[in-house]
């Protein structure tokens, strides 16, 4: 969802008074609240006013209907990520229905129970923060520090389609080499947490 005011830049808050969707530039915080300029100057300006709900959106409905993939984030007003869930859902079906040894179908099974469960917290997580007016909170799509995570993983899974259509996901291969991506996501992790650090 992008900011109310600057339409081109992405929100990364809510008003706690009015819920209008705020970028950086626009949010005024006051003791761990977000504001937008005109209902800071409206509280400044009069006696202390009662803060409505933040935001109209019921977290236990979001959560219901983050069950069916994507309609949670749709519910939430994020289109662009229930885009993504609807692609990630579906790109893990297709995988397990696809021609990649039998000895993986666990591993990509697991995945797809995980994710299917992920949706409804996320939009659970995502429509509380809304009603209480602070910042969404990191998630796997955009990971955080809104790291294009979601984007990483339709490469990934679109990757391994990709060799399964061309014969090129074979057993002997993907027994032998598949510790190096987990050696390349541990170095990529370990690479962010020290550059944070430092």
């Amino acid at each position: 969802m992008n900011c109310a005011v600057h339409t081109d830049v992405e929100a990364t808050g809510f008003c706690r008074n009015c819920g209008k969707a705020l970028c950086p530039q626009c949010t005024r915080e006051v003791r761990g609240a977000l504001y937008c300029e005109a209902c800071l100057a409206g509280l400044l300006g009069g006696p202390p006013a009662q803060l409505e709900p933040k935001s109209s959106v019921n977290p236990g409905l979001a959560a219901t209907l983050g069950f069916i993939p994507g309609l949670g984030a749709v519910y939430n007003g994020q289109y662009v990520k229930a885009l993504i869930h609807v692609l990630i859902f579906g790109g893990l079906i297709a995988l397990l229905s696809s021609d990649i040894p039998s000895s993986y179908d666990a591993f990509f099974g697991i995945a797809l129970g995980c994710f299917y469960f992920y949706m409804p917290i996320e939009a659970y997580r995502t429509a509380m923060a809304r009603r209480q007016g602070e910042p969404e909170p990191a998630n796997l799509i955009e990971g955080e520090g809104r790291k294009p995570i979601g984007a990483m993983i339709l490469i990934g899974i679109g990757a391994l389609l990709l060799l399964s259509n061309f014969g090129l996901l074979r057993y002997d291969w993907l027994e032998r080499s598949w510790p190096v991506a987990l050696i390349l996501i541990g170095g990529w992790l370990l690479w962010d947490r020290m550059k944070k650090v430092s």
